[in-house]
């Protein structure tokens, strides 16, 4: 019983690791773009873009850099 509970907590650990390395990945990226991963989100948000943090850091760096373009000047 102990294993199984153990597990679950580890499982839930995991995804947590997950997205705190992708974070970081999109905050760095961001960074060279002259921007910070808070206001990246946000200008994802107000452009109603529907991409997750996974999509985002898995990105390649040439699309990433196309779509820091698009946030940055949406005219």
């Amino acid at each position: 019983m102990n294993a199984w509970d153990d597990s679950r907590a580890h499982r839930k650990k995991r995804a947590g690791d997950f997205r705190r390395l992708w974070i970081l990945r999109i905050n760095n990226v961001c960074r060279k773009h002259g921007l910070n991963y808070s206001r990246f989100i946000r200008l994802l948000t107000l452009a109603q873009i529907g991409l997750n943090r996974r999509q985002l850091a898995e990105m390649p760096e040439e699309k990433f850099t196309r779509l820091v373009t698009k946030l940055k000047n949406p005219w």
